[in-house]
């Protein structure tokens, strides 16, 4: 299911964004104070609204923190139109604005449109709980320790996270890591999940879950 963040100081505002995104199928988590934004939850999420004017920190200088964690969509809801506060908000890292007062039209059609188009490859950072993946690097860090993968068990890791929440066969994780025409079998995927485990259990985390009779996910 797709999970959107909206941000904004204004109760009545995050409400009509809940009630019209919800039911349109999406998932939708609304915070009103952008100073308990939990970012090792950025992950999560496949799309963000945020508010420009709110207290503590603007959204301009949000995005900019953000931007860094999140490859997702973030769009501006903001009655700032001049030419200089649109430049500032896309210099910002922002994708697109939404001008205050808005209607549910317009904002049910700009999600859509712009999960639509969000295929863009991964290239920055995701954080999930505790664990962190350096994409460009390919690398995976937990309380800032690296762990040290196979090549094999970090396209696994990173397969998963990517789709947390979702269960996969080991069938299925086997095509991704190895492609159609590879020589292992399932029992391949089961050892290097037993390996990443092992590697994960020094910090004292599981983050790949057994589920009986299916296969495995990133919880």
């Amino acid at each position: 299911m797709t999970e959107i963040l909206a941000i904004d100081d204004d109760r009545e505002i995050l409400a009509v964004i809940k009630k019209a995104l919800l039911r349109e199928g999406y998932q939708v988590t609304a915070l009103e104070d952008p100073l308990q934004l939990e970012e090792d939850k950025l992950g999560r999420y496949q799309l963000i609204l945020l508010d420009v004017m709110m207290p503590g920190i603007d959204g301009f200088d949000l995005c900019r923190r953000i931007r860094e964690k999140v490859d997702c969509p973030i769009l501006f809801l903001t009655a700032k139109t001049e030419e200089k506060d649109v430049m500032t908000g896309l210099g910002a890292g922002g994708d697109d604005y939404i001008t205050k007062p808005f209607g549910i039209g317009e904002l049910r059609a700009r999600v859509a449109a712009h999960i639509r188009r969000e295929n863009r490859e991964k290239t920055h950072t995701i954080c999930i709980g505790e664990v962190r993946f350096s994409m460009q690097e390919r690398k995976i860090y937990v309380q800032e320790h690296e762990l040290v993968f196979t090549k094999a068990e970090y396209t696994i890791c990173e397969f998963l996270a990517l789709n947390h929440g979702q269960v996969f066969s080991k069938e299925r994780i086997l095509e991704h890591v190895f492609g159609f025409d590879g020589d292992s079998n399932s029992s391949a995927i089961t050892e290097h999940v037993k390996n990443i485990r092992a590697k994960f259990q020094k910090f004292g985390i599981n983050p790949i879950e057994t589920v009986w009779g299916i296969g495995y996910r990133w919880k």
